[in-house]
C-alpha cells in the first residue's frame, strides 16, 4: 500500500471544497462586491428618529459638506461642521451621519464635547447609489438640528468590478 491510498478521500475532498471556498470568497472581494442597498428612506428617518429620540429637529447651525456629484461611490469624502462655542454648557454632544440607501441608515456617529476644540468632522463613506444624505447633531442642552444633501453617484460603490 502507497501513503496516498491510505489517506482518507473524505478528508482529501472536505479540503478540495474548502480551498474552493475560501478563493472564491477572496474573488468576490475583489471585485468590489458589498451587500445589495437594503436601506430606505424610511428606514434612514427611522434611524433618526431613533438617534434623536423623536425630538423636534430645528434647521440651521449645521454645514454637510459632500460633492454633490461623485465620479465613484467607494471613497466620498464628507465633513460636517457645527457653529459651536463648544463650551461646558454649550457644546455639540453627537453628530450622526445617516443615508437612504446604504446597508445601513445609520453611517456613523461621531462623540465630542467642550474640549473637542471645534464641532468639525470628517471622513470618508461609500455610496451605494444616488441619495439623500443627512447630519443630525444633538447639543449639550438637549436640542438637535439637522441638514440634508443629494448626491449624484455615477459609479456606484457596490457594483463596481
Amino acid at each position: 500500500m502507497t501513503p496516498e491510498s491510505t489517506t482518507n478521500p473524505g478528508r482529501r475532498q472536505s479540503l478540495r471544497v474548502l480551498v474552493a471556498g475560501v478563493t472564491g470568497g477572496v474573488a468576490g472581494a475583489s471585485l468590489g462586491w458589498c451587500p445589495e442597498a437594503q436601506a430606505t428612506p424610511a428606514d434612514m428617518q427611522a434611524a433618526i428618529t431613533a438617534f434623536s429620540r423623536s425630538q423636534t429637529l430645528q434647521s440651521g447651525g449645521v454645514r454637510l459638506l459632500v460633492p454633490e456629484l461623485v465620479e465613484n461611490g467607494n471613497s466620498v469624502p464628507v465633513s460636517v461642521q457645527v457653529d459651536s462655542p463648544m463650551t461646558e454648557r454649550d457644546h455639540v454632544r453627537r453628530i450622526g451621519l445617516f443615508s437612504e440607501k446604504n446597508p445601513q441608515p445609520q453611517i456613523a456617529v461621531f462623540h465630542l464635547g467642550p474640549h473637542s476644540g471645534r464641532a468639525n468632522v470628517t471622513t470618508r463613506i461609500r455610496l451605494a447609489d444616488s441619495q439623500r444624505l443627512v447630519a443630525i447633531v444633538e447639543m449639550a442642552d438637549g436640542r438637535f438640528f439637522q441638514t440634508g444633501v443629494e448626491v449624484i453617484v455615477t459609479l456606484a460603490a457596490c457594483i463596481e468590478n
